[in-house]
């Protein structure tokens, strides 16, 4: 009689080669002792309705979805509040004999704040810059989580009042200009955008301008410090960095597709960091 095989997930992409996905996974799977597997799976968009209708067969227990196929996931599986609030899952999982979808960036950027800056839901009034696929998640996170007023800016001023529209009332878009203005009101400062990630321009934000007891969130972890964090941490305020969100949101895949909750400890981020710099 032959063994049952070791549970597998995969990692849904296109390209998909860069991610650290497999690196998280591996080094709970090792520590944990559980017999199982994770890969990357390079899916062209033209593959990805196949793929993912047949993930099972392929012999997985689930998938984590990368760009570009985290909004096509959800026709091909049944997504959850999250996912549908966002209009993006990034995780799949089997449940019942069906395939359904989260977005667990909701809750690795609430859990990363939680870790990072305890005490943060006590801002009544949040900044949020962007209005893409991440800022949709944290705008759905925050709300959740209480935050009364959320002021949301863009370069783009109607993605943001179209987000606005979506997530309600306490949602307040904002033109780029008006920064400035917000800033002294806002306890909770997030970045979603790419600016300040390496060969992308800087992002143009006066902390100076935030109120003492501040905290600022960072979406970008390359570079790991980005300047915006730099600037937060010399005024001597309270931040969240991008890769905390990276290992918080990979925490409920995990425990979806191997049964056991596992951890983010300082030893699996100095594993990340140090894969992160290396040349």
């Amino acid at each position: 009689m032959t063994a049952p095989k070791a549970p597998a997930a995969c990692l849904i992409g296109w390209p998909a080669a860069h991610s650290r996905s497999p690196l998280i996974h591996h080094y709970w799977l090792r520590t944990l002792g559980i017999a199982g597997g994770y890969v990357i799976e390079a899916v062209p968009p033209e593959d990805l309705r196949d793929f993912v209708l047949r993930l099972s067969l392929r012999g997985f227990v689930g998938a984590n979805v990368t760009i570009p196929h985290k909004e096509g996931v959800l026709a091909l599986s049944t997504p959850d509040a999250r996912a549908k609030a966002v209009g993006a899952a990034n995780t799949l999982w089997f449940a019942d004999g069906e395939l359904r979808s989260t977005n667990t960036d909701v809750e690795g950027f609430i859990g990363n704040l939680d870790a990072s800056a305890p005490g943060w839901d006590v801002a009544e009034e949040a900044l949020v810059l962007g209005a893409g696929g991440s800022s949709r998640a944290v705008v759905f996170g925050l709300l959740e989580r209480g935050i009364k007023r959320i002021h949301l800016a863009n370069r783009t001023i109607a993605r943001a009042e179209t987000l606005a529209r979506q997530f309600g009332p306490n949602v307040d878009p904002v033109t780029w200009d008006g920064i400035d203005d917000v800033l002294p009101r806002a306890k909770l400062l997030v970045n979603t955008t790419s600016l300040g990630m390496h060969g992308q321009p800087p992002l143009d934000v006066d902390v100076a301008r935030l109120p003492p007891a501040a905290v600022v969130a960072d979406l970008v972890y390359v570079p790991l410090v980005t300047p915006l964090l730099a600037a937060a941490t010399a005024r001597g305020l309270k931040t969240a960095d991008g890769l905390g969100m990276l290992l918080h949101q990979a925490v409920r895949g995990f425990e979806l597709w191997f049964g056991r909750r596992p951890e983010v400890t300082a030893e699996l981020r100095a594993l990340v960091e140090a894969d992160l710099t290396k040349t």
